[in-house]
């Protein structure tokens, strides 16, 4: 059940069934490896290096590592596999949430920026408190569409990211003002 490895040769010092010091020092590195890879907290690592170097017996060296799995390439293709299934989950979420957000629509070459904010006067009124009075414009200019913050308090988004300042946008480009999501589309 663990990666201990079986003992050889005569029995330790203190009994047959006793740990011998290199059963313990290699149950000390599973622990070890545990914490560096995060299944185990600091205070359950202390606690059971403890009970490590206190074991009486190698049932009680088994016991401690018996939730722990043993490193080699069985347990890293599980931990990758779990990796790869989170990350698959992640996307799918993001993927279904982007397909559902409302569009915004791009201004038409030649026409005035769009002006977004909460203020009664903005081109795209938006009444959620965390987007402010004055919160970003978008425009189109010679090279394509830029999105300009204009200093907001809760900040603009385009994919994820921050925008401070302008930045260049396309059709498809998530874009946040605050907490408040749009889907860029061409007009």
């Amino acid at each position: 059940m663990t990666a201990l490895e079986p003992r050889t040769g005569a029995a330790p010092p203190g009994g047959p069934d006793r740990p011998s010091e290199a059963e313990r020092d290699q149950a000390l590195g599973m622990l070890r490896a545990g914490a560096g890879s995060g299944r185990l907290s600091h205070d359950t690592f202390i606690h059971r290096m403890e009970l490590v170097l206190a074991a009486r017996s190698r049932a009680e060296l088994d016991a401690v590592l018996a939730d722990l799995p043993a490193d080699g390439p069985l347990g890293r293709l599980l931990l990758r596999t779990v990796g790869r299934v989170s990350s698959f989950t992640v996307r799918l979420r993001d993927a279904w949430r982007r397909e559902r957000l409302p569009g915004l629509t791009l201004p038409q070459p030649g026409g005035h920026p769009l002006r977004i904010g909460r203020a009664p006067g903005s081109d795209l009124r938006l009444s959620d408190i965390s987007v402010s009075r004055a919160h970003a414009e978008l425009r189109r200019d010679a090279d394509g569409w830029v999105l300009h913050d204009l200093g907001s308090t809760n900040g603009t988004h385009v994919n994820g990211r921050r925008v401070t300042g302008s930045t260049p946008v396309r059709p498809g480009d998530l874009v946040a003002f605050g907490s408040l999501a749009f889907r860029l589309a061409a007009g």
